[in-house]
């Protein structure tokens, strides 16, 4: 076997590898997020914020707060594929995805929840 040779299965393996890592196994990784409890927090902070309102000052804070997150969001949901380097879905949408990383978490603190 001849240095050539040698040298192009060591090219080989090591484009393989490459693709594997950074083509195949992003394709192949889930990640999900679960839009309904992140619509439900937020739905619930704005409406306590909005009933404990006492001023008018309140209620614009209030309102602003839910512009920002209706502004916020869909940034947060373009950030989280590039991110994780993987494929983003809606919970809901998703059955069966045993390795599906959850990405509610990440979602709700780029989007100001607890």
């Amino acid at each position: 076997m001849g240095a050539a040779t040698v040298a192009a299965g060591l090219v080989t393996a090591l484009a393989l590898q490459a693709y594997d890592r950074f083509v195949l196994r992003p394709a192949l990784t889930v990640g999900v997020v679960d839009l309904a409890e992140v619509y439900r927090a937020k739905e619930a902070e704005f409406t306590r914020l909005l009933t404990q309102a006492s001023t008018e000052e309140d209620r614009e804070r209030a309102l602003a707060l839910a512009r920002a997150f209706a502004r916020r969001l869909p940034a947060a949901l373009d950030e989280l594929p590039r991110e994780c380097a993987c494929v983003v879905l809606a919970k809901s949408a998703v059955a069966g995805a045993p390795h599906a990383r959850d990405l509610t978490p990440l979602l709700r603190q780029k989007v100001h929840l607890p």
